[in-house]
């Protein structure tokens, strides 16, 4: 089947999802019908039905979008509508219960797929399963295109890109810093992260995959000099205070380390990078370094003890489906600094990236994230080596992706660093 064969450009997967939502209503009014074939799509007709109804009167594009029908417990409607699209863009969670079909679909059809997971252990399943399928049928499965992990992936690419073109050196060490943030989290993201740590207390091969930082490099390749994911407060070499462990870092930095892989190792074997909460200097730094440290191990302590899991899933964690309004998702944001360092013919260098959005980070900015990186892949606005496989955001797409985000209001800036101590 060719691309002329196909009715859409892109489904959005689960679009009566809170994330899904979002992601439905800014590909429609940036993009439909003028510039991209939209659908939308979930198990109940019924649901996007309304959905299509409830936001027509936003925009007369929805007129125009149509509504398909599918379920992950049948196979065969997947495949029905990964033949009839270029792109599904998913935000359908928790993959590891739902993902699986649809990816399998997309590889059969030879369809690009684009979704918001952090669940690592899903990631390395499919990696494992289908990269090689998808290599063959041409079909871009690309992981993690929200804030997991658009920032710090596309963040370590422009820098590496700035230092091999300007001080013809790629950066031998990474830092990616959440230096802030606002905004909600959703039943969907947090069922997702319980599921994670189901898997961890079930499966000897999840336990395995959050235990080695190089779990979702290649076959035969996962192994390195990265330790891993910082655990405790440290003083930070490139800024001169103190950092607390990230939260997304063992997501992040995994991605990363991919990207370095399937890309052939422009940045070296010896490669490092890592993820870090800044959290300023002196005893106060130190201080909130500590707390933070003590607050994020108590928290995965938590989740790691069954009944406990099953208590915090139940009674404190919103249900799917729940999540920030439209206005809540607009009144966040988001800042993130990556400094690179590597070292020239004529001596050290330091690399400057900021990315951000003026946007709640896991919905507002990640609707954007999301759907310019499935715009990409229906147009062929990608920059990669690579034709097919399971992908990250700078493998799979790569810095058009910047481009267009940079487009539509975020920060996104790379430089020789001036000032490493802010």
């Amino acid at each position: 089947m060719t691309d002329a064969d196909r009715t859409h450009d892109i489904v959005v997967w689960g679009a009566t999802g809170v994330a899904g939502r979002f992601v439905a209503e800014y590909l429609t009014e940036r993009y439909a019908p003028d510039d991209l074939s939209l659908a939308v799509g979930g198990r109940s007709p019924e649901r996007l039905e309304q959905l299509v109804s409830d936001l027509t009167g936003r925009s007369d594009a929805w007129d125009d979008v149509p509504v398909v029908v599918g379920d992950a417990t049948d196979p065969e409607s997947l495949r029905a509508i990964a033949r009839d699209t270029r792109v599904v863009c998913t935000t359908v969670g928790p993959y590891t219960t739902y993902g699986t079909p649809l990816v399998d679909a997309c590889v059969e059809a030879g369809t690009d797929y684009c979704d918001l997971t952090g669940e690592i252990n899903w990631v390395r399943e499919i990696i494992d399963r289908y990269h090689e399928a998808a290599v063959d049928a041409e079909a871009r499965i690309v992981h993690s295109c929200g804030f997991d992990s658009v920032p710090a992936d596309l963040g370590t690419l422009l820098a590496q890109s700035f230092a091999v073109e300007t001080f013809d050196a790629p950066c031998q060490t990474v830092r990616i810093y959440l230096e802030g943030g606002s905004g909600g989290v959703s039943g969907g993201t947090l069922a997702s992260f319980g599921e994670v740590f189901e898997a961890a207390a079930t499966d000897p091969l999840a336990r395995q995959t959050l235990r080695n930082p190089y779990s979702l490099a290649p076959p035969g390749e996962r192994s390195g000099v990265d330790p891993g994911e910082q655990r405790r407060p440290r003083r930070d070499s490139l800024r001169s205070a103190w950092t607390a462990p990230s939260p997304m870092a063992p997501v992040n930095e995994r991605v990363v380390r991919r990207s370095n892989a399937l890309l052939g190792y422009p940045w070296g074997r010896e490669f490092r990078c890592t993820e870090v909460v800044p959290t300023g200097d002196g005893l106060t730094g130190a201080a909130t370094a500590g707390l933070v440290a003590v607050g994020l191990g108590a928290f995965t302590a938590a989740m790691s003890v069954g009944p406990v899991r099953s208590a915090l899933r139940r009674y404190v964690f919103p249900d799917p489906g729940e999540g920030p309004t439209r206005e809540e998702a607009e009144a966040g944001h988001f800042s993130i600094r990556v400094l690179g360092r590597g070292t020239a013919a004529d001596g050290p260098f330091t690399v400057e990236v900021e990315f951000g959005a003026d946007r709640d980070p896991g919905y507002g900015a990640t609707a954007r994230m999301l759907g310019e990186a499935a715009v990409c892949l229906a147009t062929g606005d990608v920059d990669s080596p690579l034709d097919g496989g399971v992908l990250t955001p700078a493998s799979g797409i790569g810095l058009p992706l910047a481009e267009r985000l940079r487009d539509v209001g975020f920060t996104v800036s790379v430089g020789e660093a001036s000032d490493t101590r802010r």
